[in-house]
């Protein structure tokens, strides 16, 4: 009995070392995180770059400037407020003002389709200005009398838009001077308008731009000016913004096989010029 016990008990060189060898790894996971603490060594805070920089911010905030801006050509501009007209105002200076390139694209957008700034409001009504923004350009935006205020046509007033020149266009409310030189060029282009609807061809006159104008203006059709089809050059038909050149060719060549038109119903005869082509270049034609 005892002797089994003993035998039970007892323990072999081979299993006294591997017991050792566990010792040793339990006291080396156990003296690790003291080892850690005793050689790592804390940053020490240097507090005198802290109080530089706050030194430069608050200098920034009583000076209107700073020296970290939205990026030109990967280069940093210095942002430093000045008086200023934003209509017209260069990408550049928008950027020395403080604001990003993203901002100052939205704001050239917004001229190219014919906005403009009539009061210092407008600048906040632009959607990628922020609060923190327009209240910090605000004391600086200077308005000339003459871009505060714009002769508008009265209550009930209609513009006929044939005969008007660009000063007349700026009278009818939502027409402001780059919708008025686009609105002559295009006229021009055509050679008149014969309906309002036309307008909604010139470049940026949407849907709304139209409702917002077309109970100020009136279309005189006399003030048209018209092609003789039969008579016309490859150049004289090119004016028109409805035709492609593969019709314009065609239009000539089938005049050149077939002798001069009578009307538009003897051009139904071009099988590339459709209804719609016919009834937008029909009232601009004559045939004798």
């Amino acid at each position: 009995m005892k002797d089994g016990i003993k035998s039970y008990l007892s323990i072999t060189k081979k299993e006294w070392n591997g017991m050792a060898v566990l010792v040793i790894i339990i006291a080396l996971i156990l003296a690790a995180p003291f080892v850690y603490q005793a050689s790592r060594k804390d940053n020490t805070i240097n507090f005198k770059e802290f109080d530089k920089a706050a030194a430069m911010l608050s200098k920034t905030d009583s000076t209107g400037s700073a020296s970290n801006g939205p990026k030109s050509g990967g280069k940093e501009l210095k942002i430093k407020l000045f008086a200023f007209n934003p209509n017209n105002l260069p990408e550049a200076d928008w950027e020395r003002l403080g604001l990003s390139a993203d901002q100052v694209k939205v704001i050239k957008n917004y001229e190219a389709k014919g906005g403009r700034f009539y009061a210092k409001a407008d600048v906040k009504k632009i959607y990628t200005i922020t609060g923190a923004d327009y209240q910090r350009l605000e004391p600086y935006i200077n308005l000339p009398a003459a871009d505060n205020y714009t002769k508008k046509a009265a209550p009930g007033e209609i513009i006929e838009i044939n005969g008007a020149d660009s000063a007349k266009l700026t009278m009818i409310r939502g027409i402001g001077p780059s919708f008025a030189r686009r609105i002559i060029r295009y006229r021009d282009r055509l050679g008149g308008f014969y309906s309002k609807e036309q307008l909604k061809e010139v470049f940026g006159v949407d849907d709304s731009k139209y409702a917002e104008i077309k109970n100020g203006i009136a279309v005189n059709g006399s003030h048209i000016t018209k092609l003789n089809v039969n008579n016309a050059t490859f150049d004289q038909l090119r004016r028109f913004p409805y035709l492609s050149f593969k019709q314009i060719n065609a239009i000539i060549e089938y005049h050149n096989q077939h002798g001069d038109y009578e009307s538009t119903a003897d051009m139904k005869n071009i099988a590339i010029l459709d209804d719609g082509i016919l009834r937008k270049i029909g009232p601009y034609l004559v045939f004798k």
